[in-house]
């Protein structure tokens, strides 16, 4: 399977990274609610058995259940695994000791002695400035218990300010972790995708299937779970108003000519491979199933055409801003 390098210099990962933030997590997704350990061990093992071992997690995530899972998964193969992380700027961690403790913290749950990627979970720090944080990571770097440092929800100029307190430490700034799929292209026009390109820094794309409004089995009367189910999106007003785009993603997918062995591919998988088109940008995709992971990783191994490019491009210009 091709790799995509993170950032200038940064780990080379899959085109596609496992999302684990339902996992372990009761208040948005309702783990615990028609699935469990055993299904998540299963996706697990099917993204590795798929060849995709990238996977995203968070100390917030099912508040450190994700982590716990992953580390425990880990023990249990022998293959690779690589995994991205996140550190919350939370009000009580205010110095360069409470950055290190929390990573450690993360280590211990992961059961590993150093983390692929390490992330800013969202840019406001509180009490601990930019200049503290960004150093202490790069002092980690130097240390070994991180292979490379990113950044989530950070906008063109924050980007631009941590990037250059790294690399006066000679430490590149490897990732951006934004919301990013058809219906959310806000980074292309607020700066941060041109910023990247810039900069050298790759986006990860959280949300890249708008929570599951690209996967095409929501309706308005049909609805998922939890705090998703008051969400004004699936309404019914609100799939009205993404019809053309779920009928076009399902157009492309039945008359697939690049899919190799398989004919057809699902609205999901054509929007998925609509972001990888899209050059330097990872999709993290949110599973909590074999089946889920099986889905996924059919957005890899073929290319859309710029044609079909071109036309998914068209059709969500509203959601440009």
């Amino acid at each position: 399977m091709e790799t995509i390098t993170l950032g200038r210099n940064g780990p080379a990962v899959t085109p596609l990274c496992i999302g684990t933030w339902a996992w372990g997590d009761k208040l948005f997704w309702n783990y615990g609610d028609g699935y469990g350990p055993e299904q998540l061990q299963a996706a697990f093992t099917a993204a590795l058995e798929a060849g995709v071992n990238f996977f995203d997690t968070a100390e917030i995530y099912g508040m450190g259940k994700s982590e716990e899972f992953l580390g425990q998964f880990m023990k249990q193969t022998p293959q690779k695994v690589q995994i991205a992380t996140k550190f919350g700027p939370v009000p009580w961690r205010f110095n360069a000791k409470s950055v290190s403790d929390a990573l450690t913290d993360s280590l211990k749950r992961l059961q590993l002695e150093r983390i692929e990627l390490y992330q800013v979970h969202w840019p406001f720090a509180f009490f601990l400035s930019q200049e503290t944080l960004m150093n202490t990571l790069a002092d980690e770097v130097k240390r070994g218990r991180i292979g490379a440092v990113g950044v989530s929800n950070y906008s063109a100029a924050q980007m631009r300010d941590v990037h250059q307190i790294l690399a006066n430490r000679g430490v590149p700034l490897a990732v951006n972790q934004v919301r990013y799929s058809l219906l959310n292209r806000q980074i292309e026009s607020n700066g941060i995708f041109q910023t990247a390109r810039e900069l050298g820094v790759t986006i990860l794309a959280y949300s890249p299937l708008a929570q599951g409004l690209l996967t095409g089995k929501y309706t308005g009367a049909s609805k998922p779970t939890g705090a998703r189910s008051i969400d004004k999106k699936f309404s019914q007003e609100g799939m009205q108003k993404l019809n053309p785009v779920i009928s076009l993603l399902q157009s492309i997918g039945e008359k697939c000519d690049a899919c190799g062995e398989r004919s057809y591919r699902t609205p999901a998988q054509v929007a998925l491979n609509w972001l990888i088109a899209q050059g330097n940008v990872i999709p993290i995709a949110g599973v909590k199933t074999a089946e889920q992971v099986k889905q996924n990783v059919g957005a890899l191994g073929w290319r859309l055409t710029d044609d079909e490019v071109g036309e998914l491009e068209q059709i969500t210009r509203p959601w440009l801003n």
